[in-house]
């Protein structure tokens, strides 16, 4: 079975390009348990509630024209459409692309050290659900 070196993703926020300035990308979902336990049972029941997905970046961070810091901060606060996929080709069975809404809840214009490249990691929360489209 083949695996992925995961070098050439594709991130878009609001339709810009930003996957040249990200070096990591995680997107997560998880639900909420809810216990179902009832009179009689000897063991704990539980199923699953609503998906509380979110995405996590680490951003190569730049100030120019189009950049990230140029893309994000204006969003701060908002919900915006993001696309992620693992390879930056067309959508297929094996590249499946994930569409979903982000809030753009944090951000950290400046991080970094003497010497050390300047970036900015975060964790959003994603309004709604999570879409996966394979073509």
């Amino acid at each position: 079975m083949p695996k992925l070196v995961l070098n050439n993703a594709l991130v878009t926020f609001a339709s810009t390009d930003l996957s040249s300035s990200i070096s990591s990308v995680t997107l997560s979902t998880a639900f909420d348990i809810i216990d179902v336990t009832s009179f009689g049972d000897t063991a704990k029941r539980r199923i699953a509630g609503l998906a509380d997905n979110s995405v996590s970046f680490e951003f190569l961070q730049d100030y120019a024209s189009g950049s990230v810091e140029a893309t994000i901060y204006p969003l701060l606060g908002t919900a915006v459409a993001c696309e992620v996929r693992p390879v930056n080709t067309s959508v297929s069975a094996t590249n499946p692309k994930y569409n979903f809404s982000v809030l753009v809840a944090e951000w950290t214009p400046l991080n970094g050290s003497v010497g050390s490249l300047a970036t900015a990691s975060v964790t959003w929360p994603i309004s709604g659900a999570i879409t996966k489209s394979t073509s």
